[in-house]
């Protein structure tokens, strides 16, 4: 049981090097990682409740998951080629488009929480 546990433990290594690395060297990553701050930080400031927080976490984590996805299927096609060929444009855009569609979808969960709270304020 032991064994299987720091197995299990160690294969959160490579997960957590990969989101390292993105961190030091994807501005968009970078981006992300600022955007999560301010949200936990106006989540906090603001009160929200656990339901809310549930939403925040999961619209958070869906664009962070599209990002990494982004990143490595870019870093994937750039590996095949670096010639321009359509298909691997496509491909490109179309795993932008995924982070795009998260990053609205978060965008929403966002208004939906923090603008009733923001409105009362003022």
């Amino acid at each position: 049981m032991l064994s299987w546990l720091v197995s299990v433990f160690r294969s959160f290594g490579p997960a957590l090097a990969g989101l390292w690395w993105a961190l030091k060297s994807q501005r968009n990553v970078q981006a992300h990682a600022i955007a999560t701050a301010l949200v936990v930080v106006f989540g906090l400031g603001l009160k929200i409740e656990t339901w809310e927080w549930c939403a925040v976490a999961l619209a958070m984590g869906l664009v962070w998951v599209a990002e990494l996805l982004n990143t490595a299927l870019e870093m994937l096609a750039d590996r095949v080629t670096l010639e321009r060929e359509e298909s691997i444009r496509r491909v490109k855009d179309a795993a932008a488009a995924a982070v795009l569609m998260a990053a609205l979808a978060a965008l929403g969960v966002g208004l939906a929480v923090f603008a009733p709270k923001l409105w009362r304020l003022l």
